[in-house]
């Protein structure tokens, strides 16, 4: 096993001789998130899988303050793994932050995308002119310092309102444990890092085929970013919104968003 592999925990499934679909999981969360998708890929594709630096699930003391302070930092992870597993061609299905990393990884690395399914994604998060991304800098302030103030209450409140479900949801109590499963001042700078990101001028670099999949109601990704991605990506592009609510409807509403995300997954962009 290569040093890229443990420290990403680099998964592989499924035959190397099918076309690999990457799985790449969003803020708070390990490859765990996959978990209802995995078994209905393994048939027809070779799935890998991998946690972003700073999951509970990795080792906080390869965690590099400076290199994840910006997005950069992980989309040179995501080249490292598919360059150390010698992918050719991969499906990369992103979600969260992780779409705009495999967006940006495939402006430099084109030969290793077949195309982009984009899962909740967004360039950025905060407002800007003609632009609506969600968040205004008040509401950033005081996620740093709940942060900050008491972790574990914060962890409390985020999980709910991302998944868009109440305490006894068991998405709910998923999300909570891989985010306590973090070290806080790591989840502080990764805040920082994700929350404070306009990667909007990557895309019109981007040229790989992207699907956009956006749940319906999600408080952290209005729909119209969708149309933003959309109306940007340089090259072909898809959009579905999903009649679900949430940020991690793949936890909260697997029956929904399997189908759909299986349908990308399989057909290309055609017009």
């Amino acid at each position: 096993m290569g040093i890229i592999e443990q420290a990403h925990n680099v998964r592989i499934l499924g035959s190397r001789k099918q076309q690999p679909v990457v799985l790449g999981s969003g803020f708070g969360c390990d490859q765990s998130i996959w978990k209802y998708v995995v078994p209905y890929l393994l048939e027809d594709y070779q799935v890998i899988l991998y946690d972003n630096m700073g999951t509970g699930t990795t080792n906080p003391e390869y965690f590099d303050f400076i290199r994840y302070s910006s997005i950069e930092g992980y989309v040179w992870d995501l080249l490292a793994i598919l360059e150390e597993q010698s992918i050719k061609s991969c499906i990369y299905v992103g979600h969260s932050c992780s779409a705009m990393v495999g967006a940006i990884a495939s402006t430099i690395r084109p030969d290793f995308f077949h195309k982009l399914v984009m899962l909740s994604g967004t360039p950025r998060l905060l407002n800007d002119v003609d632009y609506h991304g969600g968040f205004e800098p008040s509401d950033l302030d005081q996620l740093f310092e709940a942060v900050r103030s008491n972790y574990k209450a914060w962890c409390l409140g985020f999980a709910p309102l991302m998944v868009s479900g109440d305490m006894d949801s068991v998405a709910v109590q998923e999300f909570c444990r891989t985010l306590f499963n973090m070290r806080p001042d790591i989840t502080l700078c990764l805040v920082h890092c994700i929350f404070e990101k306009d990667t909007r001028h990557f895309l019109p670099l981007v040229k790989i085929p992207c699907h956009i999949l956006q749940s319906s109601k999600d408080m952290a990704v209005p729909t119209m970013v969708s149309n933003y991605l959309h109306q940007n990506l340089g090259g072909k592009s898809i959009i579905e919104v999903v009649p679900v609510e949430g940020h991690l409807p793949q936890i909260s509403a697997p029956d929904i968003v399997i189908p759909i995300l299986l349908k990308h997954i399989c057909n290309d962009i055609t017009t």
